[in-house]
């Protein structure tokens, strides 16, 4: 009976001994893939975050552009207003010479 148990308890031990060891196994495969999850999801993050730096960039530029043009438009107009109503005033002046 003693040879029976004995051999009982260590054919436990040599299970527990399998299934500490798969355990340790899995927890170093899960560990792997865990951290290739969190690279993926890093490099994700990356990616989103230069997208949208270079959208604001794009966004930035192209209003400098928009509010060059209108400033030069504006230069435009006011010089044709100013021109006109510098003609209208010398005409103005040259009819009041006139009478």
């Amino acid at each position: 009976m003693k040879i029976s148990t004995t051999m009982m308890v260590g054919a436990a031990l040599v299970a527990l001994a399998g299934c500490n060891k798969k355990t340790v196994e899995n927890n170093a495969a899960a560990q792997v893939e865990a951290n290739a999850e969190n690279s993926a999801e890093n490099v994700t993050a990356a990616a989103s975050n230069e997208a949208a730096n270079i959208m604001n960039t794009a966004e930035n530029k192209a209003s400098a552009v928009k509010n060059a043009a209108e400033n030069e438009a504006s230069a435009i107009k006011n010089a044709g207003e100013n021109k006109a109503a510098a003609m209208t005033n010398s005409s103005k002046a040259a009819e009041n010479k006139s009478k």
